[in-house]
């Protein structure tokens, strides 16, 4: 970025907020077990405050939230902050062993943290092992005016709708197991909305969300997937929405009946409770982009709109839900969305200094010794023919701030290789401050029986503009037709199976920042890397680790 622009980025960013006292946001999460009858089957969880899903933080924009983890479970974990930028503030974003080692059993860690420039529904997680299947809560980031500075008309309500996955089976068991097949893990039992499965299973009082509102208002739905690997179709009987914001970034409105969200990513969506009063389901199923067959969830979670002054015995009315495979519908909403450009907005950067192509995708590979249920081949994943391995005994910030030399190496390629081949490394790829970077994310024609599907791809530490999508090899010459005007804005792209995206982002944030797939089978294969983005002028400098910073044991 020219230096006046990276000058200028910052007074955008405070333009767009209207000015008001900054506040301390503080909440405290003692994760443990929690004793559970879900799907009539007894479970023990591990949650944070024994609530599921977690509890909600809500914050304006310019406010410190400050987050006490007590981990008073048996396994280590951290909690990531789910597209905070977490500017100079690296320490905190909570990715295990990229920007700190887990609080350990019985351990303790304070997570502080600014939000700055950012307005809307974010969330935040364990980021290890599949405990974010039961850890994890929505994060509700309010204009610093309150709702006046919306830039739409203020909605009479604000629901939170989070969609997950529930297996009856402790979740890092489910892990392990998918190690020692070698094939991921197992299906979950259920889907969720809210952490309940719906009165659609077969285990009758399953537990239902309901959800009470008023005729002739305008309610924003908050919508989250917090679920571990499936892509999922949202839809309310009877009821349409409008689109304003997608990942904690405002869109132009998009109006549609259905909302497709990835893992990882959110949807801000008005909808207007206009509809007979009556009951009316939510619902979520799989979007499944799979090429070849593989077993997935079938099922459908759902939950109860009531309005108030429902007719007793009222029948609720289901909306029809998209086939599974319905690509058509997926690609659609995906590729419609475009961003708000406000004037108060940072705009697309136009020079770029590195621009890559990364080229990913799933493999077989020979089971390994410890992989004693593994028949014929375990999966592997790479980017660019590198299958990303976690460091062992530090985490690469606290590698990068005391330059110690070993941990990991400075090679990760430009582009794929000429000859495929898979090499396990633990490789990032060294950017200057203030570096502007664009990235095709190219999701390959697998070699193999294992076919394709897509990928929510996530960036820790920055948003990025999605300047153009397309399916099958991404042409150069597509470079003519990218959206520099008004591009949709995210932390979480759903990279089309076979197919691309491109993104481009400004490296303006010092530390060591992990681009992954949210699909989480996927990470423990290797589906991943890193950006290592230097210092620059003082005062963009990472400072020292906070107090009670995890060690690695």
């Amino acid at each position: 970025m020219e230096p006046a622009a990276a000058m200028i980025v910052p007074l955008v960013l405070a333009l767009c907020a209207a000015m008001a006292s900054a506040a301390v946001v503080e909440h405290t999460f003692n994760v443990g077990a929690m004793n559970i009858s879900q799907l009539c089957t007894k479970s023990v969880i591990y949650t944070a405050n024994k609530q599921l899903p977690g509890p909600t933080i809500e914050a304006n924009e310019g406010d410190t939230v400050v987050v006490h983890v007590v981990n008073e479970s048996p396994y280590s974990l951290s909690v990531h902050w789910h597209g905070i930028f977490q500017l100079l503030n690296g320490w905190a974003d909570g990715a295990h062993l990229i920007t700190d080692c887990s609080i350990q059993p019985s351990g303790n860690f304070t997570y502080q943290f600014n939000i700055t420039g950012q307005e809307g529904t974010l969330w935040w997680h364990a980021h290890y092992s599949l405990l974010r299947a039961t850890i994890h809560g929505a994060l509700i980031i309010k204009p610093r005016n309150g709702t006046a500075g919306y830039p739409f008309t203020a909605p009479y309500g604000e629901i939170p709708i989070i969609l997950g996955e529930w297996w009856n089976k402790n979740v890092n068991d489910v892990e392990i197991d998918a190690h020692l097949t070698g094939l991921g893990p197992a299906i979950s039992n259920a889907l969720t909305i809210n952490g309940k499965p719906g009165d659609q299973t077969p285990c009758k009082g399953a537990g239902v969300y309901e959800v009470e509102v008023a005729s002739n208002e305008t309610y924003l739905l908050r919508i989250i997937n917090a679920a571990v690997n499936v892509e999922l179709f949202f839809k309310v009987a009877g009821h349409n929405f409008t689109v304003v914001a997608v990942d904690a970034s405002y869109t132009d409105p998009y109006a549609t009946d259905i909302i497709v969200i990835s893992p990882g990513q959110t949807v801000d969506a008005l909808m207007t409770t206009s509809a007979p009063p009556g009951l009316y389901y939510m619902a979520a199923n799989v979007f499944d982009s799979k090429t070849v067959s593989f077993p997935f969830n079938t099922g459908i979670a759902t939950g109860i709109v009531k309005y108030t002054g429902a007719p007793n015995n009222t029948v609720a009315s289901m909306p029809a839900m998209p086939a599974h495979n319905d690509v058509i519908t997926a690609g659609t909403f995906h590729w419609s969305l475009t961003g708000l450009a406000r004037p108060c907005d940072p705009a697309v950067p136009t020079t770029v200094n590195h621009s890559l192509v990364v080229e990913f995708g799933l493999d077989q590979e020979p089971c390994a010794p410890d992989q004693t249920k593994c028949q014929s081949f375990a999966l592997v994943a790479s980017m660019n023919g590198y299958s990303f391995q976690f460091p062992k005994n530090v985490s690469l910030l606290e590698a990068l701030f005391d330059g110690l030399p070993g941990v990991y190496s400075e090679d990760f390629p430009m582009s794929p290789p000429p000859v495929p081949a898979i090499r396990k490394a633990t490789s990032v790829m060294k950017v200057m401050y203030n570096d502007v970077v664009e990235v095709v994310l190219q999701s390959r024609a697998y070699r193999n029986n294992l076919g394709t599907e897509s990928h929510p791809i996530h960036l820790h530490g920055f948003n990025f503009f999605v300047l153009a999508q397309g399916l099958g090899s991404f042409d150069p010459r597509a470079r003519g037709a990218f959206n520099l005007v008004n591009p949709q804005v995210r932390n979480t792209v759903a990279v089309p199976g076979g197919g691309w995206a491109v993104i481009r982002f400004t490296a303006n944030n010092p530390g060591m920042w992990f681009m992954h797939c949210h699909l989480d089978a996927h990470l423990p294969l290797g589906l991943g890397m890193v950006f290592e983005v230097l210092d620059g002028p003082a005062p963009n400098l990472l400072p020292p680790p906070p107090v009670g910073y995890p060690k690695c044991y």
